[in-house]
């Protein structure tokens, strides 16, 4: 059966000898690391189906309501659940959420008033986050947080690795305007590390000393169950993510969620819909039993694209390029990135993902300018869910050191089969 499966690689995708013995080798590099892995997904999956249990959860749940969605018992359910799993005291998960983007957006829009202060702990946030707060001068008068009076500061990483704790406090003691702590853990557009759940403990321990009513907020996108923690059983007051990636399990169709301490989780609420009336409406199109089923399945989907991103780090590293995080470092997200340092390899690498995918494999990906990006950007998408980075995608800015960020693989087998594809163009190229 091997055999059958190394023709067909072969045959079907042309696969030279290079490739195909770099993809051999790093499978058997990776196979160790991968036994940790499974205790987490096994933990993480106990944990989803002990929230379900205690909540109930039964066929009645997946609700289809229209209009107002008055008493939508799967809506309000689902919020239970969520609060459940991430042990806060409230959620907010709907499918009005349009990207992690705009859950993250509500959450800070809903707790900052004008003259607070909006402090991110972890460098620049993520690109499309500029437009959010208003760190260009194209993003005036658009509705930002710095056109509604709310100020900016921002505390670097050291090394691009650990967040500054000394800078951290002296700020906190010497900024009394400051509401907000902002903390991203994925990287991004950047060249940075993504923050471990023990760097984010620390630093809220640290945040929490010098100032208790500062609230603490998590950027979570690409973090959920990787770990057995998640940065709100570390004390962060209040979180943001998307449900087209980890947490959606592959099948949500769209949507995001918000959780933490209850008076937080309102008023991002408000921002949601309007003052007043917050999560109380909202009708759900039928889309509940895709949201519960992919919480469900999420824990699962999670790990097999993590051992994807393990695997393309070390097929890519025995081809001799530069993977953050390498392939035997620790992970906390599903992100892997790989450091081509010209353009056209670079290029070639995003289509190969492109080639290896279910959903439009026949399209060449070109650069091209992006809504909330200010490079123009190469981006491998053939996905079942437009823009799901739970399932195997890739992007890239156009700008050095051209750097690739691969995402997702609903199967380690699809995910594995993506990368090696995507080696072989780019060494053919």
């Amino acid at each position: 059966m091997l055999q059958q499966t190394e023709k067909l690689l072969i045959e079907k995708y042309g696969i030279g000898e290079k490739a195909f013995n770099l993809y051999k080798q790093a499978l058997k590099d990776v196979e160790e690391s991968f036994k940790e892995l499974d205790l987490i997904r096994e933990y993480n999956q106990f944990k989803v189906l002990a929230a379900f249990q205690a909540e109930r959860i039964s066929d009645s749940h997946f609700t289809n309501t229209t209009g107002y969605g008055y008493d939508d018992m799967g809506r309000d359910s689902l919020d239970k659940v969520y609060a459940r799993i991430f042990n806060t005291e409230a959620a907010i998960v709907r499918p009005h959420f349009v990207n992690g983007t705009h859950a993250i957006g509500t959450a800070l829009f809903g707790n900052l008033r004008p003259n607070d202060t909006l402090l991110t702990i972890t460098g620049l946030p993520y690109d499309t986050l500029h437009g959010v707060i208003g760190l260009s001068n194209k993003d005036k008068n658009m509705g930002t947080l710095i056109d509604y009076g709310v100020k900016y500061r921002q505390v670097d990483l050291i090394d691009d690795k650990f967040i500054n704790l000394k800078e951290v406090e002296k700020v906190l003691l010497e900024d009394k305007s400051i509401k907000v702590v902002h903390i991203q853990r994925s990287t991004g557009y950047s060249t940075r590390y993504s923050l471990m759940i023990e760097q984010i403990e620390e630093a809220i321990s640290v945040v929490k000393k010098v100032r208790n009513d500062v609230v603490v907020f998590v950027d979570n996108c690409y973090g959920e169950f990787v770990d057995i923690k998640e940065p709100t059983d570390c004390g962060a007051d209040i979180m943001a993510g998307s449900l087209i990636k980890n947490i959606g399990g592959g099948i949500s169709p769209t949507g995001g969620y918000i959780v933490g301490r209850a008076d937080l989780v309102e008023n991002a609420s408000y921002r949601l819909t309007v003052p007043g009336i917050g999560g109380e409406c909202g009708s759900t199109f039928g889309v509940m039993r895709t949201l519960f089923q992919g919480l469900f399945l999420a824990p699962h989907t999670t790990i097999e694209a993590v051992k994807g991103a393990i695997f393309c780090a070390r097929v890519m590293e025995l081809a001799g390029y530069k993977a953050k995080p390498s392939s035997t470092e620790k992970r906390t997200d599903i992100v892997q990135t790989i450091t081509f340092g010209k353009e056209e390899p670079l290029c070639e690498f995003i289509r190969g993902i492109q080639e290896g995918a279910p959903i439009d494999s026949y399209v060449s990906c070109e650069k091209a300018p992006m809504p909330g990006y200010e490079d123009e950007v190469i981006m491998a998408a053939g996905s079942f869910i437009q823009g799901a980075t739970m399932e195997l995608s890739a992007d890239a800015p156009i700008r050095e050191p051209y750097i690739a960020y691969i995402q997702g693989g609903l199967t380690f087998d699809h995910a594995k089969i993506g990368a090696l594809i995507a080696l072989n163009k780019v060494l053919n190229s």
